[in-house]
């Protein structure tokens, strides 16, 4: 069928960015206070020592569930700390709640809603299947522009994808009263009002705290996905050992998420009847705990109102609270920067932001469309440079290094297997400005496939320099890998089309960085042309050293560094520790 594409991707484009210039003055406000909420529940939860909160669960647990929940709650959290994730933790707990928090808000009077009127569930079921089948991920790209970079888009995307089990369950619970209890009820003379609060709310409570139950299971399955904008906490320390191939520490931070998953699960399940509710009253033991948090929040909060006011600073710091907008927590040029934050003592005073490049471009457009401050991570060749008008701050003591360039490398064995190829891939050399070129055009709406088809039809002069020689493909299957940045999109995609060309069958791979070296050392892909050296990709570079054939850069002249925007007043790296 012919029928031309329906531009639907660009529709959406259209509408968040219309949504985003509309309702910028309420995302603002939604920001602060989400912001503000998890910053004072974080303190709340981590005044004194963790010892004190750790009892506090345990005696908790105790309470509400048997005493084999309560040891297992005292044994596990002490490892936690043992292992030296209680803030990663702490923030963990924090995040969920407030999410559940929010899912209870929404979920429960949508429930209610659903229930007592029939057209409204027909309008929201539909809703709520979309909600659960969409792809995670998917919740996080426009709240990235709704809302920067952070824990707030991860706290959305949860509360998105962990509210249908509320509401679903909330409207079937009080649908399920029996319908002579309801008649009962209203014999006596009952309002509707009355009727629900009396009668529905108190039956259908099991099924509701079910609800509310897979809810609090939902929101903590997305602290991992949540980190890929820069929510801190457990999540953060899993996708940074993924990024980086650490095994132990991966199992570690996945481990303690498992830890706090089957406490809050245990705890939630018998929050309705606790074991010791004949004991002690649970009216009394929920409010003391309700009053003793209340109150904490309280003074938390007052205290941080209470603190210096930086609004309208001309110090750089104040107006970008201290917060450098980073990439992925595993990235080599995340650690030039913690090194370039030592060597100008930036340490104590500075927050690196971790999240992803992609979150970092969409904070730096948001940033830039409103003239406000913002310092990121960058590197060229990149699209955002062509796209905006920045520049990088001066780094005189060379944290970041003179420059570096960007290797070929394949897995030992390929050029017998295939020369071809492996000549192609050793002949593949470029300019920043031709990866540039299919950046800017894939940043455009292109897929990478046509915008590197379209740059191989007008330069075939160089592309002939490249197969110069080469063997033809006939059929044989070459596998590259790729980190998902622009720049290794655009080159990948360019010598993948190159190769498809000369006859070979390419299989192109998305991986994170450090998969991206393993599976070329490992053998189970052929090559890549995406190794950062020696400065981002060093570490992987260095750990499988001697597993690989490295065929030297197919680009020169890149850069890294601290970017902003010309028209911030600030030159160099130094400024940021004078201004302070």
């Amino acid at each position: 069928m012919n029928f031309p594409k329906i531009p639907l991707a660009q529709w959406v484009d259209h509408l968040v960015d219309w949504i985003t210039s509309t309702f910028d003055p309420l995302f603002s406000a939604i920001t602060s206070f989400i912001e503000g909420l998890l910053d004072t529940l974080v303190k709340v939860l981590d005044i004194g020592p963790p010892i004190l909160l750790i009892l506090i669960i345990t005696l908790f647990a105790l309470y509400t569930s048997r005493w084999g929940v309560a040891i297992f709650s005292l044994i596990g959290l002490l490892l936690i700390d043992n292992l030296g994730y209680w803030d990663a933790t702490v923030q963990t707990i924090a995040l969920v709640l407030s999410s559940v928090v929010l899912t209870i808000i929404i979920g429960i009077p949508l429930g209610i809603w659903a229930s007592q009127n029939d057209t409204a569930k027909k309008i929201i079921t539909p809703i709520l299947d979309f909600m659960q089948t969409m792809p995670a991920f998917v919740y996080l790209i426009p709240s990235i522009l709704f809302f920067g970079i952070g824990v707030v888009p991860g706290i959305l995307a949860s509360v998105i994808f962990a509210v249908p089990p509320t509401i679903r369950l909330t409207n079937l619970g009080i649908r399920e009263v029996p319908g002579d209890l309801i008649e009962a009820s209203e014999a006596f003379g009952s309002t509707t009002g009355q009727k629900l609060f009396k009668v529905q709310l108190p039956l259908a409570a099991p099924t509701i705290l079910a609800g509310v139950n897979q809810s609090i299971m939902l929101a903590l399955s997305m602290v991992v996905i949540a980190s890929l904008v820069g929510a801190p906490g457990l999540g953060a320390e899993v996708y940074r050992a993924v990024t980086q191939i650490k095994v132990g520490q991966g199992f570690e931070a996945g481990l303690s998420i498992v830890i706090i998953a089957i406490i809050l699960d245990r705890v939630s399940q018998n929050l309705r009847k606790p074991l010791l509710g004949n004991t002690i009253s649970k009216k009394w033991v929920y409010s003391v705990l309700a009053a003793v948090l209340v109150i904490a929040y309280a003074v938390t909060a007052f205290s941080q109102a209470a603190g210096p006011n930086q609004t309208g600073s001309k110090n750089v710091g104040d107006q970008v609270n201290y917060e450098i907008t980073g990439i992925d927590p595993g990235a080599g040029l995340m650690k030039a920067t913690e090194k370039a934050m030592k060597d100008y003592g930036l340490k104590n005073d500075w927050t690196l932001k971790e999240g992803s490049s992609a979150a970092m471009t969409a904070e730096l457009k948001k940033a830039y469309e409103r003239k406000e401050p913002i310092i990121v991570t960058g590197w060229t060749p990149h699209w955002m440079f062509s796209k905006y008008d920045l520049k990088y701050l001066k780094d005189p003591k060379g944290s970041y290094g003179k420059g570096e360039s960007i290797h070929t490398l394949t897995r030992k064995g390929f050029k017998q297997d295939n020369p071809g190829a492996n000549q192609i891939l050793d002949q593949f050399y470029w300019k920043p400005a031709d990866m540039e070129n299919v950046m800017v055009k894939v940043q455009d709406g292109a897929k990478p496939a046509d915008a590197a088809a379209d740059w191989v039809k007008s330069h075939k002069k160089q592309v002939a320099k490249w197969t110069k020689g080469a063997q033809k493909g006939n059929g044989k299957q070459v596998s590259l890998v790729y980190v998902a940045w622009e720049s290794e999109i655009a080159s990948t995609n360019v010598i993948a089309k190159v190769l498809e060309q000369e006859g070979y069958t390419v299989k192109l791979q998305q991986v994170e960085a450090g998969p991206m070296f393993a599976g070329v050392a490992g053998g189970s892909a052929d090559a890549m042309v995406a190794a950062w050296l020696p400065t981002t990709h060093k570490d992987y570079y260095d750990k499988y050293k001697g597993k690989f054939e490295d065929l030297g850069p197919n680009l020169e002249g890149t850069k890294l560094g601290l970017t902003v925007p010309k028209y911030m007043n600030i030159d160099s790296i130094e400024d940021l520790k004078k201004s302070k």
